[in-house]
């Protein structure tokens, strides 16, 4: 199996190893450290040799950080994670936050009010980030100091080695640009603006460039490398040897130099200005390296070609999402005939899901760990299940299944929320509105420009007018057979980045009620110019369109809450789903489907 089921941390690890940290960090003279979450390439998912975060607290989420001070540690983490860090914490040692509505600059300067002395490892942070906090703190006598990692300095006996995932090529056909033609169209707008190189250090965002994927990084395709584009098309590469075999060299051709990762600091200290740099993803260090030369900061060349899928990406991505919802159809079906009998358990639903994806060939790897969350599990935002916590499930408790598979030819991720037995009046409400949220995305068409804030509270309205709501964004961009949370697009209050045609997003509102139940919907979108409207101006339109076919279960629906165009949209999608669908089930799974799908 791609996804394991064991214990990874355990809360009484961290006391022990937080008191080693305090007497290192003492030693060194600072009042405080820093542990994020994020490695040197400052991603969202990291490797177990970068888990700093779990290791010290225990604490697994894909996003947060620790502030150690001498008499406190905060753990912060976002609406996602604020049952689970309690689960996972010693709370007498470790002081859950509530980011981003407590700041860390904020926090600094409440707990340290005769200001103090910050030490952060310099690579493991962006020039935004430090850049914010010395803004916010240095007037209230905080100093932020770039320093040798003490956490590391500690963690050695059973820290893993890195990673060394080989390199691999991802063909044009999928790619549907050769990265000949990706360097030359990004290196002549660098030359436009002036640019003579630009620091790439996001790996999705190099393997995009180059053509290639890796694995470095579990369930997501990118190598741990870092690259310059040169304003003549150029690039150097830097990944360790080892991972580069004679194929991927021949295939990167001889405008690819490629170099061992020590040799970056040298790569950077050489390179004649101006440069640019993204601040939200470089690091302070490779500012630092670049010393006096003029650097500018802006966006990562390849974000935006990235984020904006062309016609041979969108259509791999159609492709996956089709085989994918026949494989979520064959064990939707399996599920409705199981867990009536009381028999499943949470591990059991993971282990066959995965079985079900496992018969495409296609199949590199899940997407992430699939979510399978029964009863008040279902209120933790991203549950993973392990042999500690799995639990048996009752017929009558509401399962929410987030899941999603790497393909060579695109990235899916879904959820689906289904019944097992009777369900009650007021949970059928609670999915209603959800899904009403859901349609409320899927349907808008909004005018050029807007971005993800703007059409975030569609998805909440229905909830909001019923005193609901749910912490986390609406949804996440995702990558073609790379990074299943991919920026900069965003379906989220704080999104500010315009929404553009060929940006794939996630739809996926949801309420959590604690101790109880979680619902969450999610469909993969992705941004299309709007048909005209009969009656409507000329302005420049755009809309979603659906990528994700699988039923939406229809026992936890209330139709008379839906208006007359929900219950049509909901109808057309199952029937679509049908058409789509059914002529790749046969036997048990293909009858029901044919009862999924049926009109409301």
């Amino acid at each position: 199996m791609f996804q394991s089921f064991e214990v990874t941390t355990r809360p009484q690890d961290g006391p022990p190893r937080l008191a080693a940290l305090r007497a290192r960090i003492a030693a060194m003279g600072l009042d405080g450290f820093l542990v994020p979450r994020a490695d040197a390439y400052q991603g969202e998912y990291v490797a177990p040799h970068d888990e700093r975060l779990a290791w010290l607290t225990g604490f697994t989420g894909s996003a947060g950080f620790c502030a150690v001070l001498a008499e406190v540690a905060g753990v912060f983490v976002d609406g996602r994670y604020r049952v689970q860090v309690r689960a996972q914490v010693d709370v007498e040692h470790f002081a859950p936050v509530s980011w981003p509505e407590v700041s860390l600059g904020d926090w600094l300067a409440e707990q340290l009010p005769d200001g103090g002395r910050i030490g952060f490892d310099p690579r493991l942070h962006t020039v935004e980030a430090i850049g914010a906090l010395r803004r916010k703190g240095e007037p209230d006598g905080l100093q932020f100091l770039a320093v040798e990692n003490p956490l590391d300095a500690i963690w050695a006996d059973d820290r893993p080695a890195p990673p060394m995932g080989p390199l691999r090529l991802h063909p044009v056909d999928l790619a549907g640009e050769e990265h000949g033609d990706k360097r030359a169209r990004l290196a002549a707008d660098l030359s436009r603006r002036g640019l003579r190189a630009a620091f790439i250090g996001l790996p999705d965002s190099v393997a995009w460039l180059l053509n290639i994927r890796g694995s470095d990084i579990v369930r997501n395709p990118v190598p741990h490398a870092v690259a310059i584009l040169h304003d003549d098309a150029r690039v150097t590469l830097y990944c360790a040897p080892e991972k580069i075999s004679d194929e991927v060299r021949a295939h990167l051709g001889p405008n690819v130099e490629t170099r061992a990762p020590e040799a970056l600091a040298d790569g950077l200290a050489a390179l004649e200005g101006p440069v640019l740099l993204d601040k939200e993803s470089a690091s302070v260090w490779v500012a630092e390296q670049l010393g006096d030369i003029d650097v500018e900061m802006g966006r990562d060349p390849c974000v935006m070609p990235k984020a904006c899928k062309n016609a041979a990406e969108i259509g791999g991505m159609r492709s996956a999402h089709l085989r994918d919802g026949a494989a979520m159809c064959r064990f939707l079906a399996w599920l409705d005939a199981e867990a009536p009998t009381g028999t499943l358990s949470e591990i059991m639903v993971v282990e066959r899901l995965e079985e079900e994806r496992r018969r495409d060939p296609l199949l590199r790897d899940i997407s992430f760990e699939t979510i399978a969350g029964a009863g008040p599990h279902g209120a933790i935002v991203h549950y993973r299940v392990s042999k500690a916590t799995d639990r048996r499930i009752s017929p009558g408790d509401i399962l929410l299944v987030d899941s999603g598979g790497q393909y060579a030819d695109g990235t899916t991720d879904i959820t689906r929320t289904v019944v097992t037995g009777p369900v009650t009046g007021e949970q059928r409400a609670c999915f209603t509105r959800v899904l009403q949220g859901m349609i409320a995305i899927s349907t808008i068409r909004w005018p050029e420009g807007l971005a993800g804030r703007d059409l975030d509270a569609l998805a909440r309205a229905p909830l909001w007018r019923a005193g609901q709501d749910y912490d986390h964004g609406t949804g996440h961009g995702v990558g073609a057979y790379l990074s299943v949370h991919e920026g900069p697009q965003r379906l989220s209050r704080r999104s500010e980045v315009a929404l553009e045609p060929g940006m794939v997003l996630s739809n996926e509102p949801g309420y959590y009620r604690e101790d109880a139940f979680g619902i969450r919907i999610e469909n993969l979108i992705h941004v299309v110019p709007a048909p005209a409207a009969r009656g409507g101006d000329m302005r420049a339109m755009l809309a979603f369109e659906t990528l994700t076919w699988v039923p939406i279960d229809r026992r936890l629906i209330d139709p008379d809450m839906l208006s007359a165009d929900e219950r049509n949209w909901l109808d057309t999608y199952h029937a679509e789903v049908r058409q789509r669908i059914g002529p790749a089930l046969e036997g048990a799974a293909a009858q029901w489907l044919d009862a999924a799908t049926a009109p409301l």
